[in-house]
């Protein structure tokens, strides 16, 4: 792992139940994730992704890359385009410092629409378990002023 390292694109279909899964998943019930009536009652064509699912796939696409050992230390990340059902997101990555066993990611999704998704993830990952894994890696928490997502056990 070295600065300039890119990161293998990942596809990701954003179907209908995708979106409405991943809000019920981090307890996100508003009707604009779930009631395309409601969301075009408040000016969007169709149901739109939340920024917990896409939180949840930014640091999927990272553990996919780096393995099973990798920890993702901070995710900071904004939202642009929504992503809709029927379209497909775009995800790309750029190493851009490594310090040790710890690297900054540079990421981002697009979608048809334009940029879904922008930001850095902060990831360490052990010198013996590098390679590419199975996603077993794992975000909790959100600082939603920021698009911030703290690990376990950090303190805000």
């Amino acid at each position: 792992m070295k600065a300039g390292d890119e990161l293998a694109p990942l596809e990701v279909p954003i179907t209908r139940t995708l979106i409405v899964a991943g809000a019920v998943a981090s307890r996100d019930y508003q009707d604009v994730h779930h009631d395309p009536e409601a969301a075009r009652a408040k000016g969007s064509p169709d149901i739109f992704m939340n920024i917990l699912t896409t939180n949840g796939l930014v640091g999927r696409y990272i553990t996919d890359h780096f393995g099973p050992a990798a920890v993702l230390r901070r995710v900071a990340i904004r939202l642009g385009a929504p992503n809709r059902p029927g379209d497909t997101m775009v995800l790309r990555g750029t190493v851009e410092e490594v310090d040790g066993d710890t690297a900054v990611v540079r990421v981002s999704g697009d979608n048809g629409i334009g940029r879904h998704v922008s930001g850095t993830v902060t990831v360490t990952v052990s010198r013996t378990g590098t390679g590419t894994g199975n996603g077993t890696g794992m975000v909790t928490g959100t600082d939603t002023g920021t698009g911030t997502v703290p690990t376990a056990g950090e303190a805000r």
